[in-house]
């Protein structure tokens, strides 16, 4: 609170104006969320100068829209008093500390406008009730629903009862060629997805999904890319354990190669998730689906070292790991894929995949090559399908050398 206080009292005139009341609360907000004291003073010094704006243009504070922030700044732009680059995040955080506190009213959700956005908009409702799918696969199947219904109906009425199978092939020639492997799979079972979305409530009679070609894909023509042992022991070797972001990162690449999480399972692990007592913690995998992992002793103490030396003590996010960087809070996979390359890097490791998913990889190599059997891989790796864990049986030389059979005419 001292800290705060000082913070105030360096820029006397920052209460003046009509949002004098509530930058209080915005210093309060800063300062848990991990800023430095030079950092709070800019953002505060902004939002005082905002607010006498806003005293002389006069305009009151349940009266501020978003669009005073950008006639602010350019207004003081033009003048050459620019704070810093992220004025717009800053005053963007103000108006979201006014919406919390109802000083002005919420922003209105997106209305879809065309008859095409609408039947998307129910497609997606669908697929979060019905099939619990994630975010990332319904902004995927979305984007991909919405260009064929506009390319289909444009901005008229959407009558599905209209579609047939030469609508579908067209579509899906136009666009596969622009597109590379993966992105035409997911292109094709995306429409799958909406024509049995669209039979399920009576719009179509016919099977359409059947009309959407199939794309070539071997899904067993690869051996897994997993890290080798050795690099995985290197990785972890290489990481500064003697400063918060080694012991943070540390820790998330221990999870990832003794456990095989994903990215978005360790980005999400909130400290609550963490039984210490019983030795156990929870993942929130696919499909929502939530399952308890033993916790190895050296993974828990990884996490405890970060948490009592290196996690930002003042922010109030309950997520195990945050940013290094104000605002501290929990982070997007990305961050996750972003921290196992740069670990990579200083490894002097030249893979070609620079993803989180490799480790997972490595594990179910390591597990299988020490006598692991597929059910027990799929069962830590928390496969909904054995499908999905058998490739991995291809890696498993030892046993496949047997089934060999002899080339014709013998070796020589």
């Amino acid at each position: 609170m001292n800290r705060l206080l000082e913070d105030l009292k360096i820029f006397a005139r920052v209460e003046e104006g009509p949002l004098g009341p509530y930058i209080g609360a915005y210093a309060t907000q800063l300062l848990s969320k991990g800023y430095a004291r030079h950092s709070r003073c800019v953002k505060i010094r902004l939002v005082g100068a905002f607010s006498r704006w806003l005293s002389r243009k006069g305009i009151a504070a349940n009266e501020v829209i978003d669009q005073h922030t950008v006639d602010f700044l350019r207004c003081h732009n033009r003048r050459g008093h620019r704070f810093g680059l992220g004025d717009p995040t800053t005053l963007g955080g103000l108006l979201r500390l006014l919406r919390d506190q109802g000083v002005i009213a919420q922003r209105p959700l997106l209305v879809p406008t065309t008859p095409s956005e609408r039947v998307v908009e129910e497609y997606d409702l669908y697929l979060q009730r019905e099939r619990v799918l994630a975010l990332a696969t319904r902004i995927n199947y979305r984007s991909f629903v919405q260009k064929f219904l506009t390319v289909r109906f444009g901005k008229g009425p959407v009558v599905l009862s209209h579609l047939c199978a030469t609508d579908i092939l067209a579509f899906v020639r136009c666009h596969a060629g622009q597109l590379h492997g993966k992105r035409v799979q997911l292109m094709t079972t995306a429409l799958r997805s909406f024509l049995r979305f669209a039979r399920h409530r009576g719009d179509i009679t016919l099977d359409l999904a059947a009309c959407v070609p199939a794309v070539s894909s071997w899904s067993l023509s690869m051996l897994p890319r997993a890290l080798p042992p050795a690099h995985v022991k290197l990785v972890l070797e290489h990481c500064n354990r003697r400063t918060g972001v080694g012991r943070r990162d540390y820790a998330i690449l221990l999870l990832l190669a003794r456990l095989g999480l994903r990215s978005g399972e360790v980005a999400g692990l909130s400290l609550e998730d963490i039984d210490w007592k019983n030795g156990f913690f929870s993942v929130l995998g696919k499909a929502g689906c939530s399952s308890q992992l033993p916790l190895p002793a050296d993974v828990g103490d990884a996490i405890a070292a970060y948490l009592k030396d290196g996690r930002p003590r003042l922010s109030s996010s309950r997520r195990v790991f945050l940013r290094a960087k104000a605002p501290a809070i929990g982070f997007k996979n990305v961050a996750v894929c972003n921290i196992v390359k740069r670990a990579l890097g200083r490894a002097g490791i030249d893979s070609p995949r620079k993803g989180a998913h490799q480790f997972r990889h490595a594990l179910a190599t390591s597990m299988l090559n020490r006598g692991a059997s597929l059910s027990e891989i799929g069962e830590l790796l928390r496969h909904q399908s054995p499908d999905t864990t058998r490739i991995y049986a291809k890696v498993d030389l030892v046993s496949l050398r047997a089934l060999a059979m002899p080339w014709p005419g013998g070796g020589r």
